[in-house]
């Protein structure tokens, strides 16, 4: 009889220094390119190839993805020394993913995969019914998103699947951008449910993969405070904020953003929600309609402003940190006495006191004193790796101003 299970796969064997594999012995998912032996048979590695990882005695570590010319040279994949890094690896892991977002919600609209806290390190799955967004953010997952993909038809089952490969992170990884169809057909704006709220979604040409999950706590704790009050939403986007706030029972919402397309689905999104009388979508640049507003003596119970990533990468963090305090100034000045205000922030660079405290700095430029009612992360299908906190990049600061 032969023993059909499948042979051992070598992968190229790579080597901590001597003295430097305490953080990943300790569960850390990262190795930095200074933490391993960077020797020639190392820089010889394809980017984005499986390796198995050893301590410098030789001890096995696991299996991770390796790039040389990065500086995070490797991504614990596994800390199994023996795990197969294929289709069934993925399968298992989206498995695994997806039972978890189905314990937490009964609706089908959620992240499945984020990234390392999920198993699958550079790697976002959003799900919206039966349409299903990919990002594949390292080499290591490019390279592999054929058996990615092909994980995702057999455990998701989609009737479209999205690549929408245009993320900022993959020119770290010296990646091309691009957005692809890869299965099925999107012949319009998609809609997707959120809090029990209908929304519609530009899965193909929109922001990020279409819409941002990450808020849905924080949209629902701010809707709460909106029934009987004027609400306006800055960088509205699809109308997240805004919307939910006029189902909540806000008298009128106004959702401002740059982008006619997605005020469109934030006005469609009104209207199938049944509160299009109480909802107005306003195409506009949102400092200086906050400077309008100011300037004409408008006032809101509830305020939101909730932008794009103000700082991208480290070297912008002054001027990031500048715009986050003119945001808070500016938005204060709008908001009611007695009225709620939410600051929200997705730089990952911004850490969350550094946030805190521009929020802090632009109510005292405002004149305003208040009480921060609640300060949160993103919602439960973003989790967070125990040992890598850095990767909590939310913030939502809620505050009741005097």
């Amino acid at each position: 009889m032969t023993d059909s299970a499948p042979k051992p796969v070598k992968y190229p064997t790579i080597h901590m220094q001597a003295g430097r594999e305490r953080r990943v012995q300790h569960g850390h998912p990262w190795v930095y390119s200074n933490e391993v032996q960077m020797d020639a048979a190392a820089k010889a590695v394809a980017p984005g190839s499986p390796v198995r990882l050893l301590e410098a005695s030789g001890k096995p570590l696991g299996i991770a993805a390796f790039n040389p010319h990065t500086l995070i040279a490797a991504r614990l994949l596994s800390p199994d020394p023996a795990a197969r890094i294929d289709e069934g690896f993925f399968a298992d892991r989206l498995g695994r993913a997806l039972a978890l977002r189905q314990r937490l919600f009964d609706r089908p609209f959620y992240r499945v995969v984020h990234a390392e806290a999920d198993g699958l390190p550079g790697l976002i799955v959003d799900r919206f019914d039966d349409v299903v967004t990919v990002q594949a953010n390292s080499v290591f997952m490019d390279r592999h998103i054929d058996a990615v993909l092909a994980a995702i038809d057999s455990v998701l089952a989609p009737r479209a699947l999205i690549l929408r490969n245009d993320g900022t992170q993959r020119a770290l990884e010296g990646l091309a951008e691009e957005t692809r169809l890869v299965k099925g057909v999107i012949d319009g704006p998609i809609r997707l449910e959120e809090n029990g709220v209908t929304f519609f979604a530009n899965p193909l040409d929109g922001q990020k993969t279409g819409w941002f999950y990450d808020q849905r706590d924080n949209r629902a704790f701010i809707a709460s405070l909106a029934k009987g009050g004027r609400a306006i939403d800055f960088y509205s986007y699809n109308g997240g904020f805004g919307v939910q706030c006029a189902v909540a029972g806000a008298t009128s919402v106004v959702a401002v953003d740059r982008s006619a397309l997605a005020l469109e689905n934030a006005a469609r999104a009104a209207a199938a929600n049944g509160v299009a009388d109480r909802f107005e979508a306003r195409r506009a640049d949102a400092f200086q309609e906050m400077e309008r507003l100011d300037a004409a003596g408008e006032r809101f119970e509830v305020v939101i402003a909730d932008p794009p990533a103000f700082v991208k990468a480290k070297k912008d963090l002054g001027a990031g940190c500048r715009a986050y305090r003119k945001m808070a100034r500016l938005a204060a000045r709008i908001t009611a006495p007695g009225g709620f205000l939410l600051c929200g922030s997705c730089s990952h660079n911004v850490d969350p006191p550094t946030f805190a405290e521009q929020v802090a700095r632009g109510l005292n430029d405002a004149g305003r004193t208040g009480r921060i009612l609640r300060s949160a992360g993103a919602g439960p299908d973003h989790p967070v790796h125990p040992n890598l906190p850095e990767s909590a990049y939310l913030k939502a600061i809620v505050l009741q101003l005097d």
